[in-house]
């Protein structure tokens, strides 16, 4: 972000809260061109960000206000300045539904808390769907104020161009073309009146006390029920076992049922058609973000979307011929681009942790007892002065003074070489779980810079699933 919008963004925060600001955080990047910073005052906490695609930003400032006046959990939006395409929104905290099933997944496969918070999810949703519907003024959707042949399209040529091509996958054109026609014909049979927040999947979705949240609806619209419940139960990497995932829509057609008329047989059939093209436009993203953007961690999610893909194909029975659509889709298997990316089942995960001494070391949640603790208590210490005791690591203020010692730089040199011989070690003989803890007097300040940057450096650098914890700051037993 440029000091010029971060620096608009802070008067923004100051004239809502009339506080000056004392924390700045740039957040992560997303799977968008959009930008985050969390913005502390004394008493107050904010998400400030920038997008300078004003018709989106538009659109999510009014469907925040409409889905908030049905009492679905959204942030509020504290300030919107559509001219510098700015707004400050309602901080809902860090811990994504995927974050969360994959802490506890680590530790206790996809055990019932998982399945509970996904009921929860699963019982909200056809409240959105039908109930919010009639608040919502559709004539800000953008692009399009429905899911209709355009934008079914769109994502085929999007999987076509951005995946198939760039995976070098042979197809016969004209013929998928065709079975693209026919695929949109079916499934612009399915009702198609309800609001499709169109990307619903566990990383737009935040847990806060428990309770799930929503985000990154900006694209919704007009479309089918099916669309968004397949999102959420074959989103690639949040990798629900089937059996879960007939259950969640059991759930969902149950709640669903109390507020409509549902006939189950004809929803399920639509259902999997709605799986596979949301599928086929996630591994589109997949390969454009990965394949064309050259980013690594998105490409981390194309063998689980195929082994998703293959259960689908196994049970798809739609009333269309689709020929050259499904060989194409059976034969993704069979491409040398694709074998090469990490499997599910050699994938590498490494826990990074960041703690304080005084409460001993973390316990290993792999069992195995592999990895490294570090020690950052040699380092310069920013919590001994007053200015920094209310900041972690995190913050940009303490990220500056850290990053003026040249010691600092050193230590994470020597163990950004130490931690990546062991990765490219463990990778090559298929283990599928390394530990990396970082230790500081309180675990504030030193150990969560240090986790989080050993965490950027394996994500840019590795295909390897990062989980990354700062158990004094999380609350993390």
């Amino acid at each position: 972000m440029k000091k010029q919008t971060e620096q608009k963004l802070i008067q923004l925060f100051q004239k809502r809260f009339s506080e000056e600001v004392i924390s700045v955080e740039m957040m992560p990047p997303s799977g968008s061109y959009r930008e985050y910073m969390r913005l502390k005052s004394t008493h107050f906490i904010a998400i400030g960000t920038w997008n300078e695609d004003e018709k989106e930003n538009n659109a999510f400032v009014s469907f925040s206000s409409r889905l908030r006046a049905c009492d679905i959990n959204v942030p509020e939006i504290y300030e919107y300045d559509p001219k510098e395409f700015l707004y400050l929104q309602e901080d809902l905290g860090d811990i994504t539904l995927f974050a969360f099933l994959s802490d506890i997944r680590s530790k206790a496969g996809f055990s019932s808390e998982i399945v509970e918070a996904y009921r929860k999810v699963v019982r909200i949703l056809p409240v959105i769907q039908v109930t919010a519907a009639k608040k919502i003024d559709f004539n800000f959707c953008y692009p399009r104020k429905a899911f209709d042949r355009q934008s079914m399209m769109w994502d085929l040529n999007y999987f076509k161009y951005y995946f198939l091509k760039l995976a070098k996958v042979s197809f016969d054109e004209q013929a998928l073309e065709d079975d693209y026609t026919s695929f949109c014909d079916y499934l612009l049979k399915a009702e198609g009146s309800f609001f499709m927040m169109r990307d619903f999947q566990s990383r737009n979705i935040l847990l806060r006390q428990g309770e799930p949240w929503f985000i990154d609806y900006q694209g919704g619209r007009r479309g089918p029920l099916q669309y968004d419940l397949a999102s959420l139960l074959y989103d690639a990497k949040a990798d629900i076992p089937q059996t879960v995932r007939e259950e969640l829509m059991e759930e969902y057609l149950n709640h669903l049922a109390k507020i409509i008329p549902v006939n189950r047989k004809e929803f399920k059939q639509f259902f999997y058609g709605f799986v596979l093209i949301r599928m086929m436009q996630a591994m589109g993203a997949y390969g454009f973000r990965g394949f064309y953007e050259k980013k690594i961690h998105f490409l981390k999610s194309i063998p689980f979307a195929l082994l998703n893909l293959n259960v689908v194909m196994k049970n798809i029975d739609l009333p269309v011929q689709l020929s050259e659509l499904y060989s194409t889709l059976n034969s993704l298997s069979e491409s040398e681009v694709l074998k090469n990316l990490a499997s599910k089942d050699t994938e590498l995960t490494v826990s990074i942790t960041s703690f304080s001494y005084k409460k001993g070391i973390p316990a290993d949640p792999s069992g195995n007892g592999g990895g490294f603790v570090l020690d950052c208590r040699a380092l310069p210490n920013p919590g001994r002065l007053a200015e920094y005791q209310k900041l972690t690591g995190k913050d940009s203020e303490v990220i500056t003074y850290l990053e003026a010692y040249p010691e600092v730089d050193e230590f994470l040199n020597a163990v950004f070489s130490l931690v990546d011989q062991s990765v490219k070690g463990y990778m090559k003989r298929k283990f599928s779980h390394l530990s990396v803890q970082f230790g500081c007097t309180g675990g504030q300040h030193r150990s969560v810079y240090s986790a989080e940057k050993m965490a950027e450096h394996l994500r840019s650098n590795f295909p390897v699933r990062v989980v990354l914890h700062h158990r004094e700051q999380d609350g993390i037993a």
